[in-house]
């Protein structure tokens, strides 16, 4: 093997190993939608920081975790559990919802 190939071969090995010590760094904060309403439905987040959501869907049917203010959205089957990663905040308020139950699927993330 070539200097060059044990070098790039080094280089994806320490990458790998790295990349999930790097995501455990990232406070996450874990979130529950059952009978299409997120509990907690308020989370408080530290300001200035990439962070985490752990979204569990105890419900039968799919939901779309949906947030104009924090940027995001994802899809999130029934009896599935994904993560919402979300880029820094400045201090303030941000509205989410569950977009197919917008009517009861609601909540707020404070960044302080």
């Amino acid at each position: 093997m070539t200097a060059l190939l044990r070098s790039a071969a080094l280089s994806l090995c320490v990458a790998a190993v790295a990349a999930p010590a790097l995501a455990a760094d990232v406070p996450t904060f874990e979130v529950t939608l059952k009978d299409h309403k997120f509990s907690p439905s308020e989370i408080e987040v530290p300001a200035n920081q990439r962070f985490q959501i752990k979204l569990t869907n105890a419900d039968a049917t799919a939901d779309e975790f949906d947030s104009t203010d924090l940027r995001v959205e994802k899809v999130v089957g029934g009896g599935q559990t994904g993560v919402i990663r979300v880029q820094p905040l400045v201090p303030g308020r941000y509205q989410f919802m569950g977009e197919y139950h917008a009517a009861t699927a609601r909540g707020i993330v404070t960044a302080k």
